[in-house]
């Protein structure tokens, strides 16, 4: 089958997606690059621990499960893989290419098709005392825990929306942390009206189920329709209050309660990672749950012929969904460079379409449980910095509005928000749902990525000015 191959195909992110894509090319006999930034394939669920540990309590068995058969996915067909770990993307270089940076260089890797399989990051919401030592995103969380059992606190709650509450409450409880609270911004009934949605994944239900079993079982409070007010402390965080939510979010400060803790896990949803997609050029649209996800047609190809994009790099569906979408990119490049015949091309993608279908249908139950609402943003107070890199407080942005800022670009231009170096991934989200809240959404605007996407050591620019 190897002589079908005619393309020169790089994928970037050794996630679920990725990995997935990259095995299902080899199965036709196509060569491909995969290349990541970690040290490990698997991306931040799979990827598992990056030390030895005498035991992972915290790992359950799906999870293990899962996290091994990606890697036997891999070691199968790694034959066919070429794997570049711990090697940043740094943006394009020409018109097919992209510039790389590893530990000790930068070089170029030319492809003729690309796929995009960089995933997501969490998204920030700003409150009071949210910049304090403590205060951790629920992902970060599950990064110290599975990156070798390292607890991110004794004494913890957990505030936000959505599946990765529970979950990581029963992580944290069976690493040994004592979990004070769990709370749930949305109300049961709200939820109790996704059950026609959340019977489309059954096995992941029940999950769920447990994880809550779990929870009672251990006198662990999971209190639905609560949310954060407030972090306190002096050098590092000591106490949080929380506090019942109304339908629209807006806490009511006359039954808050206040809670001794010296860690607080934060998890209000994701945002699609399509920085490197908007620097080559692929067209975008805006979405309230995912941000800025790319414009794909039905077989996940761009805008640009060239270049296709899979997993949550296109708007958050879970790992299952991503190893789908890798495969139906795979079966799509597979299909052009006449490695399957038509008939094999249309059934195959018709049962991962399905599949994929029934994860879409899963998700966007949990999509309306969890959507955001108006009462988020009154959790900042006027001097409360609400973009970290330049320290941008929220009376800037209030000015900036009062004064006609209608779309990003001008509150970037108004108060150096999107200016620093994480390049608007911490502080655009918050930018956005104010200006969508304001009644901004048809003229919002998109904080465009820079060049290069994370900055470059002046030691690598002098070595590759040595070799020239």
């Amino acid at each position: 089958m190897s002589s079908c191959q005619k393309e020169k195909i790089v994928i970037v992110g050794a996630g679920p997606a990725g990995v997935s894509c990259a095995a299902e090319l080899a199965k036709y006999g196509i060569t491909c690059t995969l290349v990541d930034e970690a040290p490990k394939i698997g991306g931040v669920i799979y990827r598992g621990p990056l030390r030895q540990a005498s035991k992972l309590p915290h790992l359950d068995e799906n999870l293990k499960r899962a996290m091994a058969a990606l890697k036997v996915r891999y070691e199968h067909h790694k034959q066919d893989i070429t794997l570049q770990l711990q090697t940043k993307v740094l943006g394009p270089e020409g018109e097919s290419g992209l510039l790389l940076q590893t530990q000790n260089q930068l070089t170029q890797i030319d492809y003729t098709k690309l796929v995009l399989a960089t995933g997501c990051h969490e998204r920030s919401v700003p409150f009071e005392g949210w910049q304090l030592p403590g205060v951790m995103l629920m992902g970060g969380m599950q990064l110290q825990l599975k990156s070798g059992l390292v607890r991110p606190g004794k004494k913890v709650a957990l505030v936000g929306t959505g599946p990765l509450l529970p979950l990581v409450a029963c992580q944290l409880h069976k690493s040994g942390a004592q979990v004070v609270g769990v709370y749930e911004a949305s109300r049961f009934s709200e939820l109790a009206k996704e059950t026609v949605a959340l019977l489309n994944k059954p096995k992941l239900t029940l999950s769920g189920l447990s994880m809550l079993a779990y929870l009672k079982k251990h006198n662990i409070p999971f209190k639905y329709g609560y949310g954060i007010v407030k972090a306190e402390g002096q050098e590092k965080l000591s106490s949080v209050t929380v506090a019942p939510y109304d339908e629209r979010w807006h806490a009511d400060l006359s039954k808050a309660q206040h809670l001794a803790v010296d860690s607080l896990g934060v998890g209000y949803g994701f945002v699609a990672r399509t920085q490197l997609a908007m620097l080559l050029g692929v067209s975008h649209q805006y979405t309230t749950t995912n941000g800025y996800v790319p414009l794909l047609d039905d077989n996940l190809r761009s805008s640009l012929n060239s270049i296709f994009v899979c997993g949550d790099t296109n708007g958050l569906l879970g790992a299952e969904a991503a190893i789908i979408e890798g495969k139906m990119a795979a079966t799509m490049l597979a299909y052009e460079q006449a490695c399957l015949s038509e008939t094999a091309f249309h059934t195959r993608m018709r049962k991962l379409k399905t599949k994929r279908k029934q994860a879409q249908k899963f998700r966007a139950g949990f999509d309306r449980f969890s959507a955001r609402r108006e009462g988020l943003l009154a959790l900042t107070q006027p001097d409360t910095v609400v973009c970290r890199c330049e320290q941008v407080k929220r009376q800037q942005l209030d000015l900036a509005l009062q004064q006609g800022a209608k779309d990003l670009s001008s509150v970037k231009m108004r108060t150096r928000i999107g200016m620093g170096d994480c390049q608007g991934k911490m502080c655009s989200s918050y930018a956005l749902d104010r200006l969508h809240t304001a009644g901004h959404l048809d003229t919002l605007g998109v904080i465009r990525p820079r060049f290069p996407l994370d900055p470059i050591p002046f030691t690598l620019l002098e070595k590759n000015h040595e070799a020239v």
